[in-house]
C-alpha cells in the first residue's frame, strides 16, 4: 500500500477529486491531507471522507523538525500539490526525491512561477489573448514550477471566454485527467502494480 498525503491552501475540489478516486483501490491510501491554512474548506472536504488532516503553519512549514515528524508518522511514500500556495523547501524535495508532483493550472513553461496561481494564471492567459489553456502535472523542484513535467492536458480558448471561462475549462481538465496522472506516476516509478 503506497500511503499519500495532499497538500493544499484552499477549497479541495482537486483533493475531494483525488480521495473519491481511490477510495477503493487496495494499492493507494490517501492517508493525510496537510494545509497551512487552518480555514482551508480541504480540510472540512477530507475530515468528511475520514482522511486525516494535519495543519503546519507557514512559519513551521521550513522546518524539518516540524513537517518531517507528521509524515513519517502517517508512512507517507508519495506528496501531491493539489492548490498549494508554500514554496517547498528544499530539504522536503530532497526526502521527497521523484515523490512530489505539483499540479499547475496552465501549460508550462507559459505562464509558471512565483505569483502565478489560481486566478493570476487565468488573468494572464486571457491577457495573452492565447488560443489555448490546460494543466501541467510536474515534478516538484527548488525553482518554482520549474521541475520536469510529467503530463500536459489542453483545451482550446474562444475569444470571448472570460477569465471565469477560461478557469472553468482548465478546471474540468483537471478533474478529469489529475487522478489518472497520479495512478500513471505511481506505476512508472513503481510504487504500485
Amino acid at each position: 500500500m503506497t500511503n499519500i498525503a495532499i497538500f493544499v491552501s484552499g477549497s479541495g475540489s482537486n483533493c475531494e477529486n483525488i480521495i473519491r478516486y481511490f477510495k477503493d483501490d487496495d494499492r493507494v491510501n490517501i492517508s493525510l491531507v496537510v494545509s497551512n491554512r487552518p480555514d482551508a474548506y480541504a480540510l472540512t472536504r477530507a475530515k468528511n471522507l475520514n482522511i486525516e488532516t494535519a495543519v503546519i503553519p507557514k512559519t513551521a512549514f521550513n522546518d524539518p523538525n516540524s513537517v518531517l515528524p507528521i509524515l513519517k508518522h502517517h508512512n507517507i511514500d508519495f506528496i501531491v500539490l493539489a492548490g498549494f500556495l508554500l514554496m517547498i523547501p528544499e530539504w522536503l524535495i530532497d526526502a521527497y526525491n521523484r515523490r512530489m508532483i505539483n499540479l499547475h493550472p496552465a501549460l508550462l513553461p507559459k505562464f509558471g512561477g512565483k505569483g502565478m496561481y489560481g486566478h493570476h494564471v487565468h488573468e494572464a492567459v486571457k491577457a495573452a489573448r492565447e488560443s489555448e489553456t490546460g494543466m501541467t502535472v510536474h515534478w516538484v523542484s527548488p525553482i518554482c514550477d520549474d521541475g520536469e513535467i510529467i503530463a500536459q492536458y489542453k483545451t482550446s480558448l474562444s475569444p470571448t471566454d472570460t477569465i471565469d471561462d477560461i478557469a472553468e475549462k482548465e478546471h474540468l481538465l483537471e478533474m478529469k485527467y489529475f487522478p489518472q496522472i497520479i495512478e500513471e506516476t505511481l506505476r512508472h516509478e513503481k510504487l504500485i502494480e
